[in-house]
């Protein structure tokens, strides 16, 4: 299975970076080493997110997940929906300072996304329980506040444009995750921390920090 991910999709997290709106979906891939799964019935306690010793500055993106349910290439929006089955919320998780140091020299930044528990899931929801894909609330909670809150209504490229483009590209396969962009509010991650993951008021993820 392969993750991939989408960047800069929602208008006020490019604000909060500073980057132009691209006119196509920026996608880039984890590899699967970077899956971590995260979710209420498995006890979270025991099964921690170690922050790395090569960044100092680890920051948290919360993220509409979708599962592929379907094989497919160059599927065209309009047929999209049949290709995903289960949605969740995941954490794109970023070394930040990583990212700054090699987009400064214009290198390749693979290293600041996907490292090692990078791509964390919660549970996940058939789609069915839904009644639009684009009409998903969602938040993430670090040691009881709300730091990030999202629409997938307010996303720049729609899940089904999405994965059109990206099907130009990659053959997506069975299993496959796409992670669908954060909206504002990212922040550092901090020695236990606790974070609780939401999609439509139902807790889908819990994950500690050491």
């Amino acid at each position: 299975m392969k993750i991939i991910a989408v960047g800069m999709n929602y208008r006020k997290h490019l604000l909060e970076l500073n980057s132009p709106e691209s006119t196509e979906p920026i996608l880039f891939i984890k590899p699967d080493s970077a899956l971590a799964h995260a979710t209420p019935d498995r006890g979270t306690a025991n099964n921690p997110f170690f922050l790395p010793d090569f960044s100092d500055e680890i920051h948290y993106e919360t993220e509409i997940v979708i599962r592929i349910c379907k094989l497919g290439k160059n599927i065209a929006a309009k047929f999209a929906h049949r290709y995903y089955d289960a949605v969740t919320v995941g954490l794109d998780l970023t070394a930040r300072d990583l990212q700054n140091k090699l987009r400064k020299t214009g290198m390749p930044w693979e290293i600041c996304k996907g490292f090692d528990q990078s791509a964390v899931v919660g549970q996940f929801r058939p789609l069915k329980k839904y009644a639009d894909i684009q009409n998903l609330d969602f938040q993430l909670d670090i040691n009881g506040k709300t730091v990030q809150q999202g629409c997938t209504s307010d996303m720049i490229f729609s899940v089904n444009q999405v994965i059109e483009y990206a099907s130009k590209f990659f053959t997506l396969k069975i299993g496959d995750l796409i992670y669908t962009g954060t909206p504002s509010g990212v922040g550092p991650l901090f020695s236990e921390d606790h974070l609780e993951g939401y999609l439509m008021g139902e807790k889908l993820l819990d994950l500690y920090v050491k």
